[in-house]
């Protein structure tokens, strides 16, 4: 079954997803970043390229050749389908792909994934939003957890 986070009281959930991402990468795990808003996937696409400036997180979107190269695929479409691309061409990287949800809505598929994160800061449209998708994960049998961003010190 999926293992299903939410990390709460994030000062700004963009920024902290990239935080989230490049802390994935440094440790090798594969992500897709799901959001099928598009302006705020490119708003993170862009904060990929310039959140830090001493390091880089190679990322590209699902329907990019390299995407099966790529530690880091971004969709506004299926994750699935963006987890399929994202899989080596020569079938060896046996790496399952964890999944982040930049949307206000439930990611489709999220459950053939091994890992679904969630960012929510504390807008309150924002934490509105999450506890819908809490509830939604709920009620399809899965039991969240809860971690408190803001009790946790600053910094990488």
């Amino acid at each position: 079954m999926t293992r299903i986070d939410f990390a709460f009281g994030a000062p700004d959930r963009l920024r902290m997803a990239c935080q989230v991402v490049r802390k994935r990468f440094l440790a090798g795990q594969r992500l897709v970043v799901y959001c099928k808003d598009g302006s705020r996937l490119n708003a993170f696409d862009r904060m990929l390229w310039a959140f830090d400036d001493t390091s880089f997180v190679p990322h590209v979107l699902a329907n990019d050749p390299l995407a099966s190269e790529t530690p880091v695929v971004l969709t506004a479409g299926d994750p699935q389908q963006a987890a399929q691309a994202a899989q080596a061409k020569d079938g060896s990287d046996p790496s399952p792909l964890w999944l982040l949800n930049l949307d206000n809505d439930c990611p489709p598929g999220f459950d053939t994934f091994e890992r679904l994160l969630e960012i929510v800061s504390d807008d309150p449209d924002d934490k509105q939003a999450a506890r819908q998708r809490w509830r939604v994960y709920q009620n399809a049998g899965h039991t969240p957890q809860s971690h408190d961003l803001s009790r946790q010190p600053t910094g990488d």
